[in-house]
């Protein structure tokens, strides 16, 4: 064998993998598909103002509709985090009749890493009992306290800063000092609870560190809300400032970049991976690896590619599929701005800084009581209270030095709520490939099936009311609001296709990311998901990864793989 192990994938699982894999002993490859990113050196545009851009930080628009058609729908696409983002003509995808589906993506070093919303929710059994108690999906083969200790893990070397509520709901966690609400937030809160005490309107727990960890060379957040762009202060978590390091330093690492896995290859015999077979996007050769285990973390929708284009006699249906499930029941949150209100009476107060996190009003539907009209799982909200500023002159009618001043003067205060509401797992939501098709690279382009059903439509229907009560009771005069969702992947929280369940028959992993019918390969990304929750799952996928490697290594030496 070449390694003891290889992770596919670099992004916010995969270098969770990598590091746990790496301090346990094992020599490890990674392979990322993208460029190669280092810490600090290349973040081309973090300290870039707007005048040193071509296009003053909005971008080449005409470039954008005819290589970023999808890409430039995401509110962090920026100019200055274009290149932290994949060129859409290079990378295409299908989607079936009647679906629009956003598949946002960042193919580097680090992955998506360097890009996310950093948010950081603990799932309860409220959510890991979801599919048992209603019928949708399969049941989770693992409940909360099969996951807490995980969960203290990754949060306590990520940094998570956040408030302790004591929600049963969305529990509490190894949390650094909280982020402070400000004046708008602190009295719809108030409010809120004053009128619903079971609704609880939290300040956003997310991992923006607000104490140093000088040990991992990470200084505290600098509240300047740029962190696509890369953050050299390594105050917030990605690859690059956490987990590469550590597992570097073990001197058990080797990263490859610029290399697409096309398959893997499998010995019925054994039933075992046997190699990953890779292509150098540099040089264009095709090349392959082998080790004892293989971990998937390319991303979820990806590394379901990867398994189906790896079938083979005897798996024609793709890698790991004898349940046939493989590919079904992906999922996203169905997203949209539920309610977004003028709050008078504050402009007397402004804020300094930018805070890089929001607000989170946890779910409160469908828990001890079903609750929910037209729908069995629960919605939250995220969101917050802005200021207008010199912008605002965007809309104003004025001229000369008066309007000038007016524009000078920090502008009313707005509160906005946008809803998350849980996505149903269904077998009709599903990732194909289309062999008739290929990308740049030679490799079948995947086709996504996605439609968001009636549960999902009445609970932003509820959500949209409820936000607009809400904000009315707190003083607010409610502008606007909508129940229809986003496209899907909008919420850029894509998972499902290779779930985890109870069952070989119904599911394509064990309770461990194991695949059932391959002993030597997990799968820990967001793929292995079997529900969706209705808070943000990346800090599920950290836990679930480090759970993993640490079970993995367990069966190695002890001979089970």
């Amino acid at each position: 064998m070449d390694f003891d192990a290889i992770v596919v994938g670099s992004g916010i699982s995969g270098g969770w993998a990598a590091k746990e894999l790496a301090e346990a002993g094992l020599k490890v490859l990674m392979i990322e598909r993208g460029r190669e990113i280092n810490h600090q050196q290349d973040y081309a545009t973090e300290w870039k103002m707007p005048w040193d851009m071509p296009f003053r930080g909005e971008g080449d628009s005409d470039l954008y509709d005819a290589e970023y058609a999808v890409q430039k729908r995401n509110r962090h696409f920026t100019e200055f985090t274009q290149p932290h983002f994949v060129n859409d003509a290079q990378n295409p995808y299908q989607t079936g009749e009647g679906t629009d589906f956003t598949w946002f993506r960042s193919y580097q070093l680090g992955g998506r890493s360097l890009t996310w919303g950093r948010q950081c929710y603990r799932w309860s059994d409220y959510d890991f009992m979801a599919n048992a108690r209603d019928g949708h999906g399969t049941d989770w083969p693992i409940r909360y306290a099969d996951l807490a200790p995980w969960y203290d893990k990754v949060e306590s070397f990520i940094g998570v800063s956040g408030a302790k509520e004591g929600l049963k709901q969305l529990p509490d966690g190894q949390f650094q000092p909280p982020m402070a609400l400000n004046v708008v937030e602190q009295h719809v809160r108030e409010a809120i609870a004053k009128r619903w005490p079971e609704r609880c309107v939290t300040i956003g727990r997310t991992a923006n560190l607000t104490e140093a960890k000088p040990d991992e060379a990470r200084n505290a957040c600098q509240n300047r809300s740029i962190c696509a762009r890369g953050c050299s202060f390594g105050a917030y978590f990605s690859t690059q400032s956490s987990t590469l390091p550590a597992a570097m330093k073990t001197g058990n690492l080797t990263v490859i970049t610029d290399a697409v896995v096309e398959k893997l290859a499998y010995d019925p015999a054994t039933r075992r991976v046997t190699a990953v077979h890779y292509l150098d996007t540099k040089t264009r050769t095709r090349k392959q690896a082998s080790a004892r285990l293989v971990f998937l973390n390319a991303g979820a929708f990806n590394s379901v590619h990867i398994l189906l284009n790896s079938a083979q006699a005897g798996m024609e249906n793709g890698l790991a599929n004898g349940s046939g499930v493989l590919g079904t029941h992906i999922m996203d949150h169905a997203n949209t701005l539920a309610a977004a209100a003028i709050m008078p009476g504050f402009e007397m107060h402004t804020t300094f800084g930018n805070r890089p996190t929001g607000v989170v009003l946890a779910r409160y539907r469908n828990m001890d009581v079903m609750d929910g009209v037209g729908h069995t799982r629960g919605f939250s909200f995220q969101g917050g209270a802005l200021q207008s500023t010199w912008t605002q002159g965007n809309r104003m009618a004025g001229i000369g030095a008066d309007y000038k001043e007016t524009l000078r003067r920090p502008g009313p205060w707005r509160m906005v709520l946008a809803s998350f509401a849980d996505c149903v797992p269904r077998a009709s939501n599903r990732l194909t490939l289309d062999r008739t098709k290929t990308d740049p690279n030679g490799l079948p382009q995947l086709k996504i099936d996605f439609a968001f059903g009636k549960e999902e439509l009445a609970a932003l229907a509820q959500a949209k009311a409820e936000a607009s009560e809400m904000l009315t009771a707190a003083g607010g005069k409610v502008l606007f609001g909508s129940d229809r969702p986003g496209a899907g992947g909008a919420a850029i929280h894509e998972m499902g296709g290779a779930r985890m369940g109870h069952d070989p028959a119904s599911s394509v992993l064990n309770k461990w990311s194991q695949a059932h019918e391959v002993a030597n390969l997990f799968v820990t990304d967001g793929a292995q998901m079997s529900s969706s929750a209705c808070q943000n799952p990346s800090l599920t996928y950290m836990a679930l990864t480090a759970r993993a490697a640490h079970a993995a290594v367990s069966m190695l030496r002890e001979g089970k793989i």
